[in-house]
């Protein structure tokens, strides 16, 4: 694992795309992406480069359960506005959310992923280590699944709804044996109240209870922070 501290945000930032960009031009095709604020700053910024994605694929790490595709809110309207109308793949792939069987589709779409090779992974981290939606306690083998939301991710997601009780109870998450898959993943983390998640991370005791930490069985690791350990 690698871990890189920058202070200013504008270079932190600029530095996440230079390495996306870097392994596009290594030949990364299969990019998985994340949603949340922290990608915002990169994703504008991949808006206003000349990068093209058009002969590469997109798959995302997760979906609300239940929350129609043309609410602001779902994962795909956050993609389509923060990057796809800008910046399109050859396909883009998300779990589907209103699908009638949740536990159907997150093996269709774990089935999907496997038949991918995925070359780069972005992920950030929640203040209690989850990676995508994958909860303390989630198993390191656990593969594309549904989950139940936990308060405290409900709680932080609240802030984008009208209520927390708009916020969707379960979500289509890969899972961290999924993530794990990928060649090559970038970790990005801002802000003290991550600054728990990572010192985990850095301490190096794998533990499920702080899924981030399985990082550090990963090979191909970097990490951008703003925090100094």
């Amino acid at each position: 694992m690698q871990l890189e501290t920058v202070k200013d945000l504008d270079q932190l930032y600029t530095r996440a795309f230079q390495l996306i960009e870097e392994q596009k031009d290594n030949g990364a095709k299969t990019f998985g992406l994340a949603t949340g604020g922290t990608m915002l700053p990169l994703y504008e910024r991949i808006r206003n480069s000349s990068i093209d994605f058009s002969n590469c694929e997109s798959v995302n790490l997760d979906e609300y359960v239940g929350l129609p595709k043309e609410h602001p809110e779902s994962y795909l309207s956050f993609m389509t506005q923060q990057l796809f109308k800008e910046k399109p793949f050859k396909n883009s792939h998300l779990p589907n959310g209103e699908a009638t069987n949740p536990e159907e589709e997150a093996k269709r779409y774990e089935e999907l992923l496997q038949s991918l090779t995925l070359d780069f992974q972005l992920l950030g981290v929640g203040e209690n280590g989850h990676i995508g939606f994958n909860e303390p306690g989630t198993s390191f083998d656990s593969e594309t699944h549904v989950v139940d939301l936990t308060p405290s991710t409900r709680t932080a997601n609240a802030r984008f709804f009208e209520s927390i009780d708009e916020v969707p109870e379960k979500a289509i998450t890969m899972g961290i044996k999924s993530i794990m898959r990928a060649k090559y993943i970038l970790l990005i983390a801002v802000g003290e109240k991550k600054r728990d998640a990572i010192k985990s991370l850095i301490d190096g005791n794998v533990t499920e209870e702080v899924p981030v930490t399985v990082l550090n069985n990963h090979s191909n690791v970097i990490v951008l922070t703003d925090l100094d350990f």
